[in-house]
């Protein structure tokens, strides 16, 4: 599907400068276009692109001042990531207007769906399931026994809901991703055995909340695991039992998070932290990657790094210390070296 530069830059409120004409078919990087591309620039690193570029058309922000001849046709507008992110939402939406129920998809009889929904090949759809008005459904999804899944939400090939998992409203869930599978709980026995407790209890899902592929959310012990609305979990995440996430956090790939604890709104955490259970972590805490989280942290707005994790500014102080930490070593050999002469 082609579209003008003036019908992009109508849609976006920009201005065009040079052929309105001009179309294109796709997107690429500004420094890997083509003809027939739609490029953009918002980070001045990337700027000499713009000058060789064999894309079509070029989105930029409105104060660029350009420093040579540009080929591609610009379209200038307010903010140009923004304006970008907008155009790959739209053709997302047209690359994703898939309707219909597949007849090899396994819906039970007791179980109800909205209106424009997609529901593809394989996919299962348990007893008294409730789902609303166009969600899609991709193949081999496994939706559990009483799940609720609210409107606009989409979910990808294979992602499995176990039984009673609710989903809020414009949610997505990613292949692979696992919702509501059993806590890791186990009691030890007298003989070093270990006898598994039943989790009995669910994950419940606010909305516009993102799940990454192969991602694991456990159901509550009792109760439910909570993932509040606006949360983005990246790929490769591990959930416990009965923790929850605040309001709009994200937490990037690889990290694990322990039972029953609780972390704010708007947190932000990086790759491959952990958390021990039982823990509160305040609103608007930033935690950097590969930190170690050992206790609670009750002040809000704090950033963490290390393991265990401290303030980040005294990390960083002490990795300029250990840097030169080999150095010091030697100085103190020498040092003592001088006094015991001195003592002789």
């Amino acid at each position: 599907m082609e579209f003008t530069a003036i019908q992009i830059a109508t849609f976006l409120g920009g201005t065009v400068e040079g052929n309105p004409e001009t179309k294109v078919y796709n997107v690429a990087k500004i420094e890997e276009g083509a003809p027939g591309m739609l490029s953009f620039l918002a980070n001045p690193k990337y700027e000499q692109y713009l000058y060789t570029t064999n894309s079509s058309i070029v989105l930029v922000n409105n104060d660029l001042k350009l420093q040579d001849k540009v080929s591609a046709t610009l379209i200038r507008v307010p903010d140009a990531y923004a304006a970008f992110a907008q155009l790959l939402g739209l053709y997302q939406q047209f690359m994703q207007s898939k309707s219909g129920v597949s007849s090899l998809a396994f819906i039970s009889k007791d179980a109800t769906y909205g209106e424009d929904v997609y529901i593809g090949e394989f996919a299962f759809i348990g007893e008294r399931a409730k789902i609303g008005n166009r969600v899609k459904i991709y193949p081999q999804v496994y939706v559990g026994d009483d799940c609720v899944i609210g409107d606009d939400t989409v979910i990808y090939a294979g992602a499995k809901l176990y039984a009673q998992t609710v989903v809020g409203k414009s949610c997505i869930l990613h292949s692979g991703c696992v919702l509501g599978a059993d806590g890791f709980g186990f009691a030890p026995q007298e003989d070093c055995s270990y006898k598994k407790i039943p989790q009995i209890g669910n994950v419940s899902l606010g909305d516009n909340v993102e799940i990454g592929a192969n991602t694991c959310i456990d159901c509550a012990t009792m109760g439910s695991t909570k993932i509040h609305d606006g949360v983005k979990l990246d790929n490769l995440i591990q959930i416990a039992h009965n923790v929850e996430l605040g309001k709009n956090t994200a937490i990037a790939a690889q990290t694990g998070v322990s039972g029953s604890t609780k972390i704010g709104n708007n947190c932000i955490i990086a790759g491959q932290v952990g958390f021990v259970g039982h823990i509160h972590i305040a609103n608007n805490t930033k935690i950097g990657a590969q930190s170690g989280i050992l206790g609670s942290v009750k002040k809000e707005g704090e950033e963490l790094m290390g393991s265990p994790a401290i303030n980040l500014k005294d990390y960083l102080r002490m990795s300029v210390y250990t840097k030169n930490l080999e150095k010091l070593v030697k100085r103190v050999e020498q040092l003592e070296k001088q006094l015991k002469e001195k003592q002789q």
